[in-house]
Parts: C-alpha cells; structure tokens; sequence
C-alpha cells in the first residue's frame, strides 16, 4: 500500500490546484484515433508496450495548451485453463518454470485473475517544445494476495529518460501483443533502475541512436568457494536504428557491456568477469495490415537480460576446472511472429520464440546445481476484438516446452481468454 499512498500523495494536490484553475483548464476526451498534439504528445511519453492502451481517455488541459495531465485505468480480467504440467502463474506463462513432476491428477487447472489491471499517470508538460517534459508512472497488482506494484516510473526530457523502467537494451515496442503478461521467452524485457540518452536525427528523424546506464541485475550459481558480492558497475547498453514508413517499422542494432563481481573465498578476494551482448530486432510492415515483429540475441553473462532465464543463476557458473572461480555463460534467443490487422478492430498474432543455453558446460558434481535448463519454446496464437473505444476481448492460445540437460522434458498447453475495459 506504501506505493499507492505515495501516488495519492503526488496527485491530490494536483488535482486540488486543477479544480482551483477550472477558468484556465478544460477536460478533454482523448481518442485512440486522435491526431491532436494531445494524443501525440501522452502517446510519445508512454512506453509503447504490447496491447495495453497508454494514452489515458480523459486528459486535463492546461492553460494556453501548456500541460497535459491524464489519469487512465485498464481493467483486465482473464479467464485461464492449462493442460499438461501447468505453469503455477496464472499471469505469466514462463517456460522456464514448467514443472518436470507434477502430482498424479493435477494435469490440468482452471484459473481466474484480474492481477494485470493497472493504474497510470500520463503527464505532458511544454508539449511539442523543445523543453517538453514528461513524466510516467503505472501500477498494477502482480504481487502476492493482489498487492500493488510498481511497473514503470520515469521522466524525459530532451531525449533523456530516467527511473525505472525497460533498459534500452529491450526494444519493448516489437514484442508480440499477447494477453500473457510474460510475453515470448526469448524477448529482453528487463525493468530496472535506468538513465539513457536517445537523440533522433534525420531529415524525418529516421535515425536514432541511444546509450544508457542500467542498474545491474545479476543471479549466479556459485561453486563450492565463490559468493555473491554487491556489484560496483552499472551495465551499459547501446543501439543504432533506422526506421522506416512513418515510423511503423525499424531495425535496431544493440549491444550491452556488462561487469559482474563475485568472490573467491579461498583468494579472499573480489574478480569480475565481463558479461557482453548483441541484438538485432525491430517489426516491418509487409502489406495491407500484415506486419512483422521479430528479435535475435546472444551473448555471454546476459542471462538476466532474457526474460526466460531471470533468476535463474546462468549469469555466472562454476567453471568445472577450479572450484574457486565463475565464468560468464553463453546463451542465446530469438523470436519471430506476424501481426494481422483485419480493420480498425480485429487484429490477430502468432509467434514462436526459442531460448536456449549453454550451462552445461559449467556444470561441476561438487556444486550444488540445480538448473538443468538446456531450452525452451514457446508459441502463441491470439485474436483480439475492440468491441468500441473502450471495451476490448481476445482469445489466445499458448504452448510451452522446456528441455534439461538430462534429457527430461515437459509441456504445457494453455487457453485463456480476456476482457478489458480502458478508460
């Protein structure tokens, strides 16, 4: 509740000085089709993140069109059925986390949940100006019994974002729409502490570039003398990009350097080891309302940047040959899938997206090691109806697979089905 007092803190205020000045403001009704400075100016300051609406419905305006404020809600509840070795998170299809053993009769689960719904503050102040300012905030309850959290808060300006939000090393605006929360597996999804730096150039501002600084996020399997140690170094992330037909389609190309730290308890010392690496990714309009979305990455200690692998220890591993030292990981991912937009209201995606690692290489008797993850799949098939401007439903299908090193294998199969009001 710490986070919704503190939000309510920041707005009461605000809101009270609005309705003090209701002779220098008015309230607009904000449509998905608007091409007003508006729309345009909460739609660029919002994260552009799979099929959630950003843009709030209803906007306060400032004085002379100075500051636009938007409070917006999208309530979201899904109905949910697994077949197979059911993932326990109804929200999250994460491959990595379909159980090898389940318990004889519980092959199948039907779930409820609203948890996705969130909350968001769009704020816009000197739109379409040089020194325009924006400011970001969303909550949503993902955590336990419901509870309030965080999911992205920022501020831009001048072509700097910071706060918290996704690294630049994500490319978030080409992931799938899906009605799972997770997303593909292989998608670089990372939200964390973050500051970059991202210009447009360009007679159509078709180029852009970025560099940043990410807060790290490490997860080891230590050796029998190594441990974890606070990190000293923040990740640095990098892209060039060109995009193309108004801006509906590009190509990034992103690298990451990483420091990681650990220590070895028989040196008594501290070592890093450098983490790296590269990306490709972006979506292109093929024709009609037929799009594609795709990403590849590979590297070595990135693991923690592949939404598959978070947490799973695959940064830094034993080396085999020394049970005092830690290597980086090789690990890769990619992603593809089309987009298709029927008209203005029904779009349909389908996707397939691969991770795979390299961790048995590091895999030492003497150690306690406990990821046995060789590779997963993951496959979507979804549709989504906008039944008007603010009610929205979508049925999806999604399969899972993951395989160990030690030739288990499990699936898992779920159907889910969505209706979301946006306001």
């Amino acid at each position: 509740m710490k986070h919704i007092s503190l939000l309510a803190a920041a707005l009461i205020p605000m809101a009270a000085a609005a309705a003090n000045s209701s002779d220098e403001s008015d309230v607009k009704i904000v449509h998905s089709a608007d091409s007003t400075s508006v729309f345009n100016a909460m739609h660029e300051n919002a994260p552009h993140y799979m099929n959630i609406p950003d843009v709030p419905r209803f906007a306060l305006i400032g004085k002379e069109g100075k500051f636009y404020m938007g409070i917006g809600a999208n309530i979201k509840a899904i109905g949910v059925y697994d077949a197979g070795h059911p993932v326990s998170n109804a929200n999250a299809f994460i491959t990595s986390a379909i159980p090898m053993e389940i318990a004889p009769g519980n092959g199948g689960q039907f779930r409820v949940s609203a948890q996705q719904s969130n909350i968001y503050l769009n704020v816009v102040a000197l739109p379409g100006t040089k020194n325009q300012l924006g400011a970001y905030v969303d909550i949503n309850f993902t955590g336990n019994g419901y509870a309030p959290t965080l999911f992205q808060a920022y501020l831009k300006y001048r072509g700097i974002t910071a706060g918290y939000a996704f690294s630049i090393f994500s490319d978030a605006a080409a992931a799938p729409s899906t009605i799972d929360y997770e997303g593909v597996n292989a998608f670089t999804g990372v939200i964390h502490g973050m500051v970059a730096y991202e210009p447009k150039f360009g007679k159509n501002k078709e180029w852009g570039v970025g560099i940043g600084l990410d807060m790290p996020t490490e997860s080891y399997t230590n050796a029998t003398h190594t441990t974890t140690v606070t990190q000293r170094v923040p990740d640095i992330p990098f892209y060039v990009q060109r995009s193309w037909a108004g801006g509906k389609g590009w190509l990034r190309l992103s690298g990451i350097v990483r420091n990681l730290y650990y220590r070895d308890l028989n040196a008594n010392k501290n070592f890093d080891k450098v983490g790296w690496g590269i990306k490709a990714s972006g979506t292109t309009p093929i024709y009609g309302g037929l799009s594609a979305y795709y990403q590849a990455v590979y590297g070595k200690g990135i693991a923690s940047y592949i939404q598959d692998l978070t947490g799973t220890g695959m940064d830094l591993m034993p080396d085999p040959s020394n049970s005092g030292k830690l290597d980086a990981v090789k690990v890769w991912g990619a992603y593809g899938g089309f987009q298709y937009d029927f008209n203005s209201r029904i779009s349909s995606t389908i996707a397939y997206s691969h991770v795979r690692t390299y961790a048995k290489d590091f895999a030492d008797s003497s150690v306690s090691w406990k990821s046995g993850y060789r590779y997963a799949q993951y496959l979507v098939a979804n549709v989504f109806w906008n039944v008007n401007s603010i009610v929205q439903v979508g049925a999806e299908y999604l399969y899972g697979r993951r395989v160990d090193f030690d030739g288990r294998q499990a699936h898992d199969n779920r159907i889910e089905a969505m209706l979301q009001v946006s306001f």
